[in-house]
């Protein structure tokens, strides 16, 4: 895969261009760092991004939701990445650098990830740590995971982009690695992490994550009602989860519901605060200044969030392999 020699300069030079050209729409967000169990967690918010266009919506009734990895704009296309996927800009950004690996045949997002996903996926991952960098992916998958396309795509983010914007002496570091130190750190959802062993083969990433998969699906599967399950296909995943992984651990988190509102200081309901996949990474994105408000002066509002939106801590704590 010599196209990702020089990955991070790639991206970076696209990103640039894309957003000169008005390819992309980034939105500039505040930042403030707030702590849940010891760890801290990332809370974003832009004013503009709640007029960001909703671009799957299907025009009429009769035609098929728009599908942004069917054909992307040139101005957005990173690189090919043969034989199945390609890389292209998120074309509405809040961190800057973030791109999508996508298939270049439609499959679905709720299916489980196949060896060739994984495998390109951790070229990424390798070609940012070969350059000195560091890259944090996250896949969303089912209707509880904050998915917002049926076309399956993994996104990256930048470490060093995901930091912009916090105080110098403010400490974050990505969770996810920190979910699998031992003893594996307490949250208040259920997770379940392994390290990854240097220069893993593709067979051996696809049998660490279906691993991390059927620890979590029996989990639900032994949970209560409130905990979703369907009925699925070999291929599709049977519950709703989120994974995180750098080039040294992954996360899988199943997922119970997409948010939870909250309440302010007045007793009203505002929100849901919604989360996807970038909450294993330990940043979440609201979108009015009220949910910002509320979170930032209240800790234990984020608590009561991230306990909604997964299933509650047992002794499989961590799902080691």
């Amino acid at each position: 895969m010599a196209t990702l020699r020089n990955l991070p300069a790639l991206v970076r030079k696209q990103f640039i261009s894309a957003q000169e050209n008005g390819d992309l729409t980034f939105y500039a967000t505040r930042v403030s760092i707030l702590h849940c169990s010891g760890l801290p967690f990332q809370l974003r918010f832009s004013p503009a991004l709640a007029n960001k266009p909703k671009s799957n919506k299907p025009k009429s009734p009769s035609s098929k939701p728009f599908d942004p990895f069917e054909n992307p704009p040139a101005g957005l296309l990173i690189t090919s990445l043969p034989p199945s996927h390609f890389l292209v800009l998120n074309k509405f950004p809040v961190i800057p650098d973030h791109f999508i690996l996508a298939t270049k045949e439609f499959k679905q997002q709720t299916d489980l990830l196949e060896k060739d996903d994984l495998e390109a996926a951790y070229a990424c991952l390798k070609a940012y740590k070969d350059n000195g960098e560091e890259l944090f992916g996250f896949f969303n998958s089912g209707e509880h995971s904050g998915a917002s396309q049926p076309h399956r795509h993994i996104q990256f983010l930048p470490i060093e982009s995901m930091r912009s914007g916090i105080e110098q002496g403010v400490k974050w570091e990505v969770l996810v690695d920190s979910l699998v130190k031992e003893p594996r750190p307490m949250l208040p959802f259920s997770y379940f992490s392994a390290q990854v062993p240097e220069n893993a083969s593709a067979e051996e990433l696809y049998q660490i994550y279906i691993g991390l998969h059927a620890r979590a699906c029996q989990l639900v599967k032994n949970s209560s009602a409130t905990s979703p399950i369907t009925e699925a296909s070999s291929q599709e995943s049977s519950t709703s989860y989120n994974l995180g992984f750098t080039d040294r651990a992954i996360v899988l988190c199943p997922r119970a519901s997409e948010g939870l509102k909250i309440e302010d200081n007045s007793g009203n309901f505002i929100g849901p605060i919604a989360l996807n996949g970038t909450v294993i990474g330990g940043t979440l994105l609201v979108k009015s200044e009220e949910e910002w408000d509320v979170l930032r002066n209240d800790e234990s509002k984020l608590t009561d969030v991230l306990q909604a939106i997964g299933l509650s801590p047992t002794s499989e704590q961590g799902g080691r392999l």
